[in-house]
């Protein structure tokens, strides 16, 4: 099975709606493998959003995304990246989809309350930077014969 990283961002905690971006993930079939709530660090942003740096919304994704707490995850399924990236929507909550998690609670691009890996390559990096090997727990869903 295929992992993926998933952060809420602060906008997600703050305004209350962990639960309901988890459920969706869950009903989807999607497995949450490892799951903590922390205080980002400029550092620790620096890393996750390397590839930003020097674009002109750098540092405030950084001053967002560190300014109240963070839900960062790893998700597991059959083609993982694919599906929480459609679950997920555009970047733009304004083009995502009804029906997707900023189509349906983002207000704006720089505010857009998930982040999610667009690669496995960047998945495992991104999995590194939040989470120990050992924390990456195994498991079976109930409903995991029937899903795969």
């Amino acid at each position: 099975m295929e992992k993926t990283f998933v952060m809420l961002k602060p906008s997600a905690v703050t305004r209350g709606i962990i639960g309901n971006i988890l459920s969706r993930l869950e009903n989807r079939g999607l497995k949450i493998v490892a799951m903590k709530m922390t205080q980002l660090t400029e550092e620790k942003a620096g890393k996750l959003y390397a590839v930003h740096k020097g674009k002109p919304f750098y540092e405030s994704l950084v001053e967002y995304v560190t300014s109240a707490p963070v839900v960062a995850l790893v998700v597991e399924g059959e083609d993982a990246v694919k599906i929480m990236r459609k679950l997920v929507g555009n970047t733009n909550p304004k083009e995502a989809e009804s029906g997707t998690i900023r189509g349906d609670w983002a207000m704006t691009t720089t505010k857009n309350v998930i982040h999610a890996s667009d690669s496995v390559e960047n998945a495992k990096t991104e999995m590194n930077i939040f989470f120990a090997p050992q924390e990456i727990l195994t498991y079976k869903r109930a409903d995991e014969n029937w899903l795969y």
